[in-house]
């Protein structure tokens, strides 16, 4: 074969050749939106965990994806908005960090594939039509199990006995924390606890919230997930230190910042478990098709500092089943 001729069958045929990995052409480079309704100053670790995963299934942002963030530093009014924003730059998935954020998405696109990260009940919510079959174009990770706020306050009780009052840090613009209040609502009728129930829906309100609590008595106050108070935690940490008042979380975040006891999940492996989601779309299946998931693992965390600095003495049999303990 002549030198031309060969340059010619090599340039038509070099296209044929396989790459090496998933990287994309740069004009090829699918766009990956993130829409979350925490900030990235304050929870910046969560959201790495999903770009570890990537990295670990070979993708390397700006080589082989382009990447588009959007935070409502926890304002959730913020979400429709940031949601649009996206969906104009036309993502090849979005990658949704909460229910809240799920939901917003969902409402103007029901085409770009939507993988939402810590969602609470995205079948009660409209989000899938089951969980093992999601049908539509939301899949993901869940946030909770069905009873996992009662345990919350089993936690609490087992942490002090005797607790007959407790208070409840709600913000009622999350869709997520109406379900986790009518849950604990009814284990709290169970057991004979009354709730105050506080509503707050911005970080300023937290310490006017504390000096309720403590006008009505609590003895103990759980607080439910969501991104502002997430976003404010060592805030919440201070007020409830300041007033004297034992804390219990879903997030062990909140307990590293000085909070008592949490018991839940690692909300940075589910944004971890967003990458196998990402890629299996990337690959060509489809949201509908994907099972939604809970991480299997629970963590009950707690912080003997501030157990100490509040003068309480954490009962043996929970220290024994506590995954870890803060000193």
């Amino acid at each position: 074969m002549r030198r031309r001729e060969f340059l010619s069958w090599l340039g038509g045929t070099a296209t044929l050749w396989p790459l090496s990995g998933p990287a994309q052409t740069p004009s090829k480079r699918p766009l990956i939106g993130l829409l979350t309704p925490g900030s990235k100053t304050t929870s910046g670790r969560f959201y790495d965990g999903f770009l570890r995963g990537m990295r670990e299934r070979g993708y390397l942002e700006g080589r082989d994806y382009r990447y588009e963030e959007r935070y409502a530093d926890g304002n959730l009014a913020r979400l429709p908005a940031l949601a649009e924003e996206l969906v104009r730059l036309r993502p090849d998935v979005i990658v949704a960090g909460t229910s809240a954020a799920a939901l917003a998405a969902k409402k103007i696109t029901s085409s770009i594939p939507i993988v939402g990260s810590n969602m609470t009940d995205p079948v009660g919510m409209g989000l899938a039509t089951s969980e093992s079959r999601p049908g539509a174009n939301v899949t993901g990770t869940v946030i909770r199990l069905t009873g996992l706020t009662g345990k919350q306050l089993e936690t609490g009780l087992d942490l002090i006995p005797g607790v007959t009052k407790a208070g409840v840090l709600v913000n009622p613009d999350n869709p997520s924390n109406r379900i986790q209040r009518s849950e604990l609502e009814s284990s709290a009728a169970r057991v004979g606890v009354r709730l105050i129930i506080v509503e707050l829906r911005a970080a300023a309100e937290i310490g006017p919230a504390f000096q309720t609590l403590m006008r009505d008595r609590a003895h103990i106050v759980l607080v439910l997930s969501d991104a502002m108070l997430l976003a404010a935690r060592r805030q919440v940490a201070a007020f409830a230190l300041a007033a004297r008042l034992p804390t219990v979380f879903y997030l062990r975040e909140h307990v590293e910042a000085g909070g008592l006891v949490s018991y839940g999940i690692d909300i940075s492996a589910n944004y971890h478990r967003a990458a196998y989601y990402v890629d299996r779309i990337l690959k060509g299946e489809k949201p509908a098709d994907l099972p939604i998931e809970f991480l299997p693992k629970l963590q009950l965390v707690i912080n003997l500092a501030t157990a100490k600095a509040l003068g309480l003495t954490v009962p043996p049999t929970l220290l024994a089943r506590a995954d870890e303990v803060i000193e």
